[in-house]
């Protein structure tokens, strides 16, 4: 795609940017060497909010988000129903919808990528009116992650340790939560549980696979409804995963639906959204958006005639 006009959103504070030292002119030279034409905004000094809208208003028909997947869930916000597209420079730590993407995780490569990508739509999710790309995660889970934060930055063993600990202290600790779930069908039921998470299509179940979905297209939500979570549950779930069988854990339940409403008894919730803890007003009223968002993906590859 070397005739499109891109315009680059870097979030030089998101993991791998921050710790690779990745620059606007580094960005603007691989754009360069790929015969690509870009715009790179840098300027941190301005918050993400008026940057995007900066980015909106330009006559670029590509807006690439450079950062980890809470700036990529910003841009995409923004960017759905537009006539633009959202292009992903993975340089965050997790980088989910790359990965579901299979957009090289290397900058260079990742670059390079654009030139023949090609334009795909996939479904988005929402919650009170907001878009998420991969789920929303509500008890249990944002607690621990919320640890996480403590030590973000941080490469030190005893940070490390220190974040185990506090996992299994809380985790010792946990109690469940009742919560009100209402299908977009009328059905009402109330739950206690451990946690309950709220996906956009649904995780795949295959060796190795933690948390990636082939299907961004499905339109359709999964409900995961974790009931309990002690310590052999956690490690039994993490042997599930690695050996592929998760999804028959007895802890564990799923459901498809095209939207779903969450309710507690408190007003407000601390959710994990996307990857980054924040709060939420209750009730929690998803849907999900099909092929909402205008995303640019490698080109399939080809296997050759002969390998046929």
């Amino acid at each position: 795609m070397t005739d499109a006009t891109y315009f680059v959103l870097l979030n030089a504070n998101a993991g791998t940017a921050d710790s690779v030292g990745v620059t606007a002119e580094m960005i603007g030279s691989l754009f360069a060497a790929n015969g690509l034409t870009a715009i790179v905004d840098a300027d941190s000094e301005r918050d993400l909010t008026t940057r995007i809208e900066s980015a909106m208003a330009s006559e670029a028909s590509i807006i690439v988000a450079a950062g980890g997947d809470g700036t990529i869930t910003a841009l995409a916000a923004a960017l759905v129903g537009s006539d633009k597209s959202l292009a992903i420079l993975p340089l965050g730590t997790v980088n989910a919808l790359a990965k579901d993407l299979q957009i090289p995780l290397d900058l260079p490569a990742a670059v390079a990528a654009l030139t023949t990508g090609t334009h795909r739509r996939i479904d988005v999710g929402e919650v009170n009116g907001r878009v998420f790309l991969h789920k929303v995660v509500v008890g249990l889970i944002p607690e621990l992650a919320a640890g996480r934060e403590h030590i973000r930055g941080r490469y030190d063993l005893s940070a490390k340790i220190g974040f185990l600990r506090y996992f299994f202290r809380r985790l010792m600790r946990a109690k469940r939560i009742a919560v009100a779930i209402e299908h977009d069908d009328g059905g009402r039921r109330v739950e206690r549980v451990q946690a309950i998470a709220v996906a956009s299509n649904a995780y795949d179940e295959g060796v190795g696979q933690f948390f990636s979905r082939h299907r961004l297209d499905g339109g359709t939500l999964t409900l995961y409804i974790l009931r309990h979570l002690t310590a052999g549950d956690f490690f039994r779930l993490t042997t599930g995963m690695l050996l592929g069988h998760w999804k028959s854990d007895e802890a564990l339940s799923m459901e498809t639906v095209k939207g779903v409403t969450i309710d507690a008894h408190k007003p407000m919730l601390n959710v994990m959204f996307d990857g980054e803890i924040e709060t939420l007003r209750t009730p929690l009223a998803f849907t999900i958006r099909p092929q909402a968002l205008s995303v640019i993906v490698p080109a399939p590859t080809t296997v050759p005639a002969e390998a046929a």
